[in-house]
């Protein structure tokens, strides 16, 4: 059986689609929004990937994952990683699936702006333990630098907190 372009091109963008993200492991790079583009140009596999933040440490280990991703579909392949601070990430770039899984790993997801223009007041984040709005920031700093630590004054449980940027 001949495999075409086409099989080849769809099968590795949905390879490189499903690679997790190292500091968030329950959401795909491309949820996330940091999966730009997947190109195959003979046999060349050609992926752009934008980190959350300049200085982002996982994008080295994101990259290895990318390349190991392909070449388990596409094992003849050359596989160049290239990444690109512009247009630069944002948490609106994260999907409607990726913030539902974060919330789902008890991280509070970001507040879109998109929606609903820019977020001048934050009248409340809900505690993804038990829903209830009571809650408060408790660090600026999160067990990543994409996080905030917060607590729920109504469970009393901890919390990490997306930030949104």
């Amino acid at each position: 059986m001949t495999t075409t372009r086409t099989e080849i091109d769809r099968d590795v963008r949905a390879a490189v689609a499903t690679v997790l993200d190292p500091e968030l492991p329950m959401i795909s790079i491309e949820d996330l929004g940091i999966l730009r583009d997947v190109t195959v140009d003979g046999d060349v596999v050609h992926v752009t990937i934008t980190p959350t933040y300049a200085g982002c440490p996982a994008m080295a280990a994101i990259r290895d994952d990318v390349e190991a991703a392909v070449l388990a579909v596409a094992p003849a392949h050359a596989v160049v990683v290239e990444t690109v601070l512009a247009p630069a990430w944002s948490t609106d770039d994260i999907t409607a699936d990726g913030l539902l899984r974060l919330a789902a790993a008890g991280i509070s997801p970001p507040i879109g702006r998109g929606a609903s223009g820019p977020t001048l007041l934050r009248l409340s984040v809900r505690c993804p333990q038990c829903g209830s709005p009571d809650t408060r920031e408790l660090s600026r700093f999160g067990s990543t630098a994409c996080k905030a630590l917060w607590v729920c004054n109504a469970c009393t449980e901890p919390f990490d907190r997306f930030k949104e940027l």
